[in-house]
């Protein structure tokens, strides 16, 4: 199980949306993480290249993760909140999926997908107009 240090995430605080009444209106709750995948050191080449890979669509240009979380009403539970997330996404993506091990149709699964094409292949003969 991997952890990101500290050191190499960093965390911004902004005005954020939701719950607070007029306090969220002059408090800035919102914690923003930017993690530069490319220059960690927690992480082989390896890994860094699966990570680039699976989570493409949530990395910059950079090279930089971007996460971030307004749910809660203080900047201490975003910024766990939002440094939880990143430790689970990683770890979840760095996972092995599991080899598909190649399996032949059984004998009743045959029959059965025949049936059901023999089925609908006499609806659809019975819909044909008949000529005489």
């Amino acid at each position: 199980m991997i952890s990101i240090p500290e050191n190499e995430i960093e965390i911004t605080f902004s005005r954020s949306r939701g719950k607070g009444g007029q306090k969220v209106n002059k408090t800035s709750t919102k914690a923003t993480l930017r993690w530069d995948i490319y220059n960690s050191q927690v992480l082989t080449p390896e890994e860094k290249y699966k990570i680039l890979h699976k989570l493409h669509n949530r990395i910059t240009e950079k090279g930089e993760l971007v996460l971030w979380s307004q749910s809660e009403r203080s900047q201490s539970q975003n910024k766990e909140a939002v440094i939880a997330r990143l430790n689970d996404l990683v770890n979840e993506t760095l996972i092995p999926e599991k080899v598909r091990i190649k399996t032949k149709p059984t004998k009743s699964s045959k029959e059965r997908r025949i049936k059901s094409k023999k089925r609908i292949s006499e609806k659809k003969k019975l819909r044909k107009r008949i000529e005489f």
